[in-house]
């Protein structure tokens, strides 16, 4: 099966659906918790381990995967992954003890080192650049349906069913999308030629060309010795990762992401704990409240892929970098009075707008890293900057479980409390979320520093999308020495001497 005669809206499902999956996984981990904590005796830092597990597994086997999505069927590649995730969400479900459900977390790490390197590629040769910003938050939303799911529907079954199942419904969820992404989505051209779009008919193909052409439009010159002049088909990884770590702006976005997910890993994780603490309410009401709240997520995504793909056609090349700067910015000046407000008249409104702003930096900051990455290491690009990030985060959820029960001196939820979360557990997650801002704020100032370097990385991007193209037309026999893949190539003068 092709590309060809694909709608960008069956594409978008079925990307979503990857990413709902993964994030459903999480966020069931936190709806079940105050079931699974009293099951088998363990407190909010055992309960982190279980998260920073997957984490770590996902980290390791990120690296592979994006060698893979650079040079297989990257469609097959997810839908295999995902039917073994299916098997190990099964294992989960029927874990007889917390040593066996820390050990089938190994295998759930799959889908997580995998969505990353192939999606992005996927996304890149299947939508037109200047698009891909609202395609993401398209995509992005996906993973916030599967949280929502995870915390409602998961968190249901455990209140009227068993904790076991919250996981067992995901296992068959897992196996209709690894059939609607193996085998009801294409693969796209690599070259891309069967790019879709969005946009409405009609629209001027100039309109939609991206970052890349403002670049070209202004005379903004590439960074010479970072042109990627080697066939990237024969790059081995070590080499992609030097060059992937000598781009300024992305190693910028790295550093932000794996600062901030300290906050993002203890409300994912924790969230519910302290929502139902904090309001006084039992598992389905607070489930119904968040569920409404996160519905401000699913407009952040929407709108911030939407504000920055509009500004950069009204010729903001920084609209995507400057767009995710600032909801970072903004998400650390809500979380304190969403900590503290105690109703649910008060709080709806409050976490949504949080929820909006926490989503908000997502779609353009994605978009972005295509823009300043050659096409033909996409998957290896999206590989290490997952690993890189995933080995700062691995600790995120382990770490902020310690630090609440530390500052609350009451971590532990006791089997015989019928599911009451007492002071003790509340304040303590509060005052970790209050100790996470610091770098909540740090990722959103560290983020603005990229608006500096982003333009000169999109230039040379471009450049070494058109040295690739150049060889791409050459036999395999005349590419140049991998040695220095972006090294400026000689001057006439010192070829001579």
């Amino acid at each position: 099966m092709t590309a060809k005669g694909i709608s960008a809206e069956r594409v978008i499902v079925a990307f979503a659906a990857v990413l709902a999956l993964d994030s459903a996984d999480l966020t069931t981990l936190g709806a079940v918790a105050t079931h699974v904590e009293p099951a088998f005796g363990i407190d909010h830092t055992e309960l982190g381990l279980l998260a920073t597990v997957t984490a770590l597994v996902g980290a390791v086997g990120t690296l592979p995967a994006g060698v893979l999505a650079d040079r297989l069927t990257r469609t097959r590649l997810l839908g295999v992954s995902i039917l073994l995730w299916s098997v190990a969400m099964v294992a989960t479900a029927l874990a007889p003890t917390y040593g066996f459900m820390l050990c089938s977390r190994v295998a759930l790490g799959a889908v997580t080192a995998t969505a990353g390197p192939a999606l992005a590629s996927l996304v890149g040769d299947y939508f037109v650049p200047g698009e891909r910003a609202r395609v993401y938050g398209y995509i992005l939303s996906g993973e916030l349906v599967g949280t929502g799911l995870g915390f409602v529907v998961s968190g249901l079954i455990a209140d009227f069913a068993s904790w076991r199942l919250s996981f067992g419904w995901l296992a068959i969820f897992g196996l209709v999308v690894a059939w609607l992404v193996g085998r009801r989505t294409p693969e796209p051209a690599r070259d891309g030629s069967s790019r879709l779009s969005t946009s409405a008919k009609g629209e001027e193909p100039a309109q939609i060309e991206g970052a890349k052409r403002l670049a070209a439009e202004r005379g903004i010159p590439p960074n010479p010795g970072q042109v990627l002049r080697s066939d990237a088909r024969r790059l081995s990884f070590g080499r992609t990762a030097l060059y992937v770590l000598r781009i300024r702006t992305n190693v910028i976005l790295i550093v932000a992401g794996a600062v901030g997910y300290f906050f993002f890993a203890g409300l994912r994780t924790f969230g519910l704990i302290f929502a139902r603490g904090q309001l006084g309410a039992g598992q389905t009401a607070t489930i119904a409240v968040l569920f409404v709240a996160g519905m401000g997520s699913l407009i952040g995504v929407v709108a911030s892929g939407r504000i920055a793909d509009g500004l950069l056609k009204r010729g903001r090349l920084n609209a995507r970098i400057v767009v995710g700067a600032a909801a970072l910015c903004l998400a650390p000046l809500l979380v304190a009075p969403a900590l503290f407000v105690g109703t649910v008249v008060l709080a709806v409104p409050i976490w949504a707008l949080l929820a909006a702003a926490l989503a908000a930096p997502n779609p353009p900051l994605d978009a972005g890293r295509l823009d300043i990455v050659p096409a033909a290491i996409w998957g290896r690009a999206e590989a290490i900057r997952s690993a890189a990030k995933a080995l700062l985060q691995a600790a995120a959820p382990l770490v902020f479980g310690a630090v609440a029960v530390w500052l609350g001196n009451a971590g532990r939820i006791p089997s015989n409390s019928g599911g009451h979360i007492s002071p003790a557990v509340v304040s303590g997650l509060r005052d970790a979320f209050l100790l996470m801002l610091i770098p909540l704020f740090a990722s959103g100032a560290i983020v603005w520093l990229a608006r500096r370097t982003y333009r000169r990385d999109v230039a040379t991007a471009m450049a070494s999308d058109e040295a690739q193209r150049r060889l791409g037309a050459r036999p395999r026999g005349r590419t140049r020495s991998l040695s220095r893949p972006w090294r400026r190539p000689p001057s006439p003068e010192r070829a001579h001497r």
